[in-house]
Parts: structure tokens; sequence; C-alpha cells
């Protein structure tokens, strides 16, 4: 791929929406100190996903927004625009140029895109693995970057190696396959655990459910036996008052034939008492007519 051109808007010294045409493999920008050409190379960095201030010369990330100055206002957003042609990445196969662009906040909001579509810093630094492009790669120098690589040690050296052999790329998804696993396993413990915690909620359902249906069944064996109980407390009553009956009807007999014994007597008795009185008025009147 190669960068046909830049738009800077409110980036740094840029603060008026600014396009720089790159039309050959060779361009120089020249210009004298503090004209801005430190900041094109900044801006290349930035687009790129730099999230360290200090590598762009300033203390927080809200610096390359432009800051206003004695006659201009400052400005509430930069915006970077990289335009690449002759592109050929495996995430757009169809396309023969691409537009990465990224814009800042003053409140710090970053917001990434490629091709006017909103996406990921991942995506950003994705797109330029393996190609030698990218927020600290070899392919951007800047001044004092040969000093830096000569004074380099060894593992740092070993970076842009690998990045220049291709090899940054495998490392980088070898690493997110690693973090991935990783999570995996993670994920994995916990639910061993949920699993577990689970298993003994289970456990403790499983016996309160046998408890629940052995006191059902100990309900319908009292409701049942209460049944019975009534029942044979129903017979025994029923029995008793037939048998009491019995034992009225007999007496109510006995209680006739007595009261029929006592009018019997009742009536002898009477007949006699007046017989008696007969008797003795007849003797009485004897008496008195002697």
């Amino acid at each position: 791929m190669r960068l046909s051109k830049i738009k800077l808007s409110g980036f740094k010294s840029f603060v008026d929406p600014t396009t720089l045409n790159f039309p050959s493999n060779t361009v120089g920008i020249v210009g004298p100190n503090g004209c801005g050409k430190s900041n094109i190379i900044d801006a290349i960095r930035w687009v790129m996903g730099e999230s360290s201030a200090k590598q762009l010369r300033g203390s927080q990330m809200s610096d390359v927004v432009f800051n206003g100055s004695r006659t201009r206002k400052p400005v509430d957003q930069a915006s970077i625009e990289l335009v690449f042609e002759d592109v050929n990445v495996p995430q757009f196969p169809d396309h023969s140029e691409i537009a990465v662009k990224r814009q800042l906040s003053r409140s710090g909001q970053s917001v990434y895109f490629l091709n006017n579509v909103r996406c990921r810093r991942k995506d950003i630094t994705d797109l330029f693995l393996g190609t030698g492009l990218g927020p600290r790669s070899y392919a951007v120098i800047e001044q004092g970057m040969i000093s830096r690589l000569i004074e380099a040690k060894p593992d740092e050296l070993r970076v842009f190696l690998e990045e220049a052999a291709a090899i940054s790329k495998y490392k980088e998804r070898r690493k997110e396959t690693e973090q991935r696993l990783d999570k995996t396993r993670e994920n994995l413990g916990r639910i061993d655990d949920i699993r577990g915690e689970l298993t003994k909620q289970l456990n403790k359902l499983k016996r309160q459910a046998k408890q629940a249906e052995k006191f059902q069944q100990l309900q319908q064996s009292e409701k049942l036996l209460k049944a019975q109980l009534l029942a044979i407390r129903w017979h025994s009553l029923d029995t008793t008052v037939q048998e009491q009956q019995v034992y009225l009807d007999e007496q109510g007999e006995i209680l006739d034939t007595d009261l029929a014994s006592l009018e019997n007597f009742d009536a002898t008795h009477k007949q006699q008492r007046e017989a008696q009185n007969s008797l003795a008025l007849s003797i009485l009147m004897s008496i008195i007519s002697n």
C-alpha cells in the first residue's frame, strides 16, 4: 500500500482543514523550524493508534487538539485521515483504496473509522500488522529515530526486526490466542465453580423435594386415618344409638305394662272402696233404725 494523501483538521498547528497529497513514492516536505513538519509524523503515528501522549510530544492526549493562539480560538476536535492506494489486504479484498481516520474531542473521546465506518482501535492495528506501518513501527522514522535504533537494547531492536520480517502479526495473533485461551480457562474455572455451587443447591433441593413428597404422603395418610377414625366413631355411635333405642323401647313396654297394672289396681281399689262405703252405710243405717 502507498500513502496518497493526509487530511488534517484541528490537529496541533493544523487548525484549518488541510489536505497533503503524495503524488509519488518520493515526496519531500520542507519548511523553517516551527512550521509543523514534525506534526505530520505525529499525525501519522496518532491516527495509527498511538496512545502515549509522550510519544506525540505532549503531556496529555488532549494536547493534540489545537489549543488556540493570539488570533485564533481553540477548537473542540482534532481529526486526521490517511488515504492509502494500491491496497492489498485481506480485510478489504475488493478495495484498492482505504481511508483510516481518527477523531479526538477535547473531552477525551477518541473514535476510529475505516472507510468512514466506525471501528475499534484494534481493527486499525490489525490492518497494519506486518506491513511495517504502525504507531511505533520502523517505517516511520522521525528526528532522533536513527540514534535510538543504534542505541536500542536487544529486546527493543528485536521488535523492529520482527516487524520487518512480518513476524509481528503472527506473534500478535498468538498473543491474542493465548489471551483468549487464558480467558477461556478462567471461564471454565468459573463454570466449574458455578456447576459445583449449582450441584450443592440441586442436592439440597432434591432433599427438600423428597421431604416435601414425604410430607404430602404423610398428609394423605393423615387424611385417610382421620376419615377412617370418623367412620369408626360414626359406626360406634350408630350402634350405641340403636342399642339405646332398643333399651328405650323395652323400658317403654315395661312402663306401659306397669301403667296398665296400676290402672287395674286403681279400678279394683275404687270398687273395693265403694263396696266398703256401701257396707259402712248399710251398717250405719241399721244402727240408726235400731
